[in-house]
């Protein structure tokens, strides 16, 4: 048995189970090779009982089979990347009511937005990147304006 959750349009996996798939005795200490994004601690419900377990992400999946390399793995990652993965990510329902995330192309810059009830969401702290200050126009520039308006008026009568 291999428990996973999809989250964040992205599959997680028990690092328990993987751990006894991979045959291998793999602890939280294991993933520290891992990036933050890749591991996360949830509560699973199992046999009645919730439990706490550590979580790995799809990318963490396959860079944990790099890390402890053993040929027999090659099967365990072909069925993880043809038949589960495919099968989590097709039964995903990809609803207008459901908040998903992907990524915008900047100029210069990749963003993280939020795409939730028809409407494209930004983080604050990500608006500098987009928003570029427009420079204030001198405010003698609006007086010369008026100036040339009332002197052609003048010089008309």
């Amino acid at each position: 048995m291999l428990r996973a959750i999809f989250t964040d349009a992205q599959a997680w996996f028990c690092l328990a189970d993987l751990a006894r798939l991979m045959g291998k005795a793999l602890d939280e200490r294991a993933t520290l090779k891992l990036d933050a994004d890749q591991r996360r601690e949830v509560w699973l419900q199992a046999n009645g009982e919730c439990q706490r377990q550590l979580m790995i992400s799809e990318s963490g999946v396959l860079a944990l089979l790099v890390h402890h390399y053993v040929p027999e793995n090659r099967a365990l990652r072909q069925w993880l990347t043809h038949e589960v993965l495919t099968v989590l990510h097709d039964q995903q329902n990809v609803t207008l009511d459901n908040p998903r995330m992907s990524q915008l192309q900047w100029p210069g810059t990749s963003l993280s937005v939020l795409h939730w009830r028809s409407e494209t969401w930004i983080r604050l702290r990500d608006m500098p990147n987009v928003v570029t200050e427009a420079t204030p126009r001198p405010k003698w520039a609006l007086w010369r304006r008026v100036w040339k308006r009332i002197s052609h008026k003048r010089s008309a009568a």
